[in-house]
């Protein structure tokens, strides 16, 4: 992302969306076009790995944009609202991530600071039954952006406090929490959760299965990198990931800097059953096009 809040870019996205088209005609796409090879079928086998594509990522109506996708072997939607489900789940799709509020701003207000737990605790204890009635089986929340007098070892004690208190609900309903790692360098300044150490030692301190790590391999590419290796060593923790390309967060082909081909082949051999969301913005003229490419590289 460009600012500090997810949600400003996820509900502003038809207008990067209009411009990541525009920007389509530059030497970028025409690079991509010429690096990535023969179109990628729009009918693809399901691989090891089930795959999904993140609302914000289309300006396409939901109705419209879950029926192309299925064409191409997604087999779910990621990041949807509650008042959206119904309309996913009568696709044939599935909610691969649902969003407990649509209140902003979402990012920052998080677990690792215990003023907001009420809040927060609220918001999930509304959702988490709805989420089992439709079928949704893991729901999003932040760690939060840092704040003055509350230092690191404080913030995950925080957390831990407070995801421990939703945990049981949560498992209660067969519903996972899911705490998402992103970049503080680039998009998300002053973000807490923006190490694997740091998201990995409140997992731990939970240890709850209904509660894990959104590991989006993007923004930790840009924090970390070590994708691989890290994943490996954290995957007890990982319950969902997501994709973009490094940098840009454009396209997850050869125009960028990860093999996500091996990336999704190393988690596959870690024999992980959740998904792999895409979340990226295209560069293209036509984003179904970087989607369906998307689901090929990642099918293995």
């Amino acid at each position: 992302m460009s600012t500090d809040s997810r949600g400003i870019s996820r509900r502003t996205a038809l207008g990067r969306i209009a411009a990541a088209a525009a920007f389509g005609a530059t030497s970028l796409v025409a690079s991509a076009e010429t690096t990535t090879g023969p179109k990628i079928p729009e009918k693809l086998p399901a691989g090891r790995l089930k795959q999904s594509l993140s609302r914000w990522t289309s300006k396409e109506p939901l109705p419209e944009l879950c029926k192309r996708i299925r064409t191409m072997g997604f087999t779910g939607l990621d990041l949807v609202h509650v008042d959206e489900w119904d309309v996913v789940n009568d696709s044939g799709l599935v909610v691969s991530m649902g969003y407990p509020t649509r209140r902003e701003p979402f990012i920052q207000t998080g677990f690792n600071d215990p003023a907001n737990h009420a809040l927060l605790l609220k918001e999930l204890e509304a959702t988490i039954p709805l989420a089992k009635r439709a079928g949704v089986k893991n729901m999003i929340t932040m760690f939060g952006n840092r704040k003055p007098g509350i230092d690191t070892q404080q913030a995950i004690e925080n957390c831990v406090t407070g995801l421990s208190k939703i945990a049981p609900l949560a498992a209660e309903n067969g519903v996972t929490i899911c705490v998402e790692l992103l970049n503080s360098k680039v998009d998300h300044h002053g973000y807490q959760g923006d190490s694997t150490a740091f998201g990995a030692a409140v997992m731990k301190g939970v240890n709850s299965p209904n509660v894990k790590l959104l590991y989006d391999i993007y923004h930790m590419q840009i924090m970390e990198g070590d994708v691989i290796r890290t994943i490996r060593d954290n995957i007890q923790w990982i319950g969902h990931f997501h994709t973009g390309g490094v940098p840009g967060r454009h396209e997850i082909n050869g125009t960028q800097e990860l093999n996500y081909h091996a990336v999704a082949t190393a988690i596959a051999d870690l024999h992980y059953d959740g998904f792999i969301a895409h979340e990226f913005m295209p560069t293209r003229a036509d984003p179904f096009e970087s989607f369906a490419e998307a689901v090929g590289i990642c099918t293995v």
